[in-house]
């Protein structure tokens, strides 16, 4: 499997340090985790897409172009959630009715900004007809703005928030996300670190309190690793000069090692 290092930013400002994840994840990958925890020896190559955090039109390009070209299942290491936007583009070019399954604290469905933000990234997939919304299933919220309450609603996407995953059950969501994400022609995985309770994952530009635990997050991303059409993943919003105790980069690696 490809490690693919995209360090670009979009965050209006408000992800910079997000740059720094890539590399720092690397090496506490390289580190710590030569296995994964069944015992199995990880083997990755790591590559870089050249990214400008001056001129973000140019990172997308890059980032698209990139990723068109490249043959493997990805694992994409940001940056902040701007970066799926480009990413799922040249999904959507090269996979017939590809979906996405977000793990995110927010919806990012606020209005569109050009080039799309880390905050609006979804809805201008989905405005632009790059995605179809019948294809997108989020899994983790628990705080939204009124205006993407209402897009989420009139549109009805897919959702599972943390309350009626802590009512329903961990394994009936996983079931019920699995059940959705077989029915794609191609899957994407995004996870941006704040679906994870902050207790867990502090380092990250907008935590939100009483998401899933690290080991939940473990535990829906190794059920989803059995669905045959999965073809990609990223993982977004680390912020390492927030991190003084590594807590988050370290679970970014873990991530990764049992993707992997």
């Amino acid at each position: 499997m490809k490690i693919i290092k995209c360090p670009a930013i979009n965050g209006l400002g408000k992800t910079k340090g997000c740059e720094l994840a890539p590399d720092a994840i690397i090496k506490i990958l390289k580190q710590n985790y030569q296995l994964s925890e069944s015992g199995r020896l990880l083997q990755y190559t790591v590559e870089q897409i050249p990214t400008d955090n001056s001129n973000p039109e140019q990172s997308n390009k890059n980032i698209h172009e990139f990723l068109l070209d490249n043959n493997e299942i990805p694992v994409i290491l940001g940056g902040d959630h701007s970066i799926t936007y480009p990413a799922f583009r040249a999904f959507a070019k090269k996979f017939q009715n590809p979906g996405l399954v977000v793990f995110d604290a927010h919806p990012d469905l606020v209005n569109n900004f050009e080039p799309p933000t880390h905050e609006d990234y979804l809805r201008t997939l989905i405005d632009k007809d790059i995605l179809n919304k019948n294809n997108l299933v989020l899994v983790g919220l628990r705080t939204w703005d009124p205006k993407e309450y209402e897009y989420l609603k009139s549109n009805k996407i897919k959702h599972f928030t943390m309350r009626e995953i802590a009512a329903e059950g961990l394994h009936e969501t996983a079931d019920a996300v699995m059940s959705i994400a077989h029915n794609f022609g191609a899957a994407y995985i995004s996870i941006d670190i704040d679906a994870v309770d902050p207790a867990f994952a502090p380092a990250t530009g907008y935590p939100e309190p009483a998401g899933i635990t690290s080991r939940e997050l473990l535990y829906f991303l190794n059920r989803l690793k059995n669905l045959r059409n999965l073809r990609a993943f990223d993982i977004v919003e680390i912020n390492p000069s927030k991190d003084t105790s590594e807590m988050t980069v370290k679970l970014a690696a873990k991530i990764v090692s049992e993707l992997l």
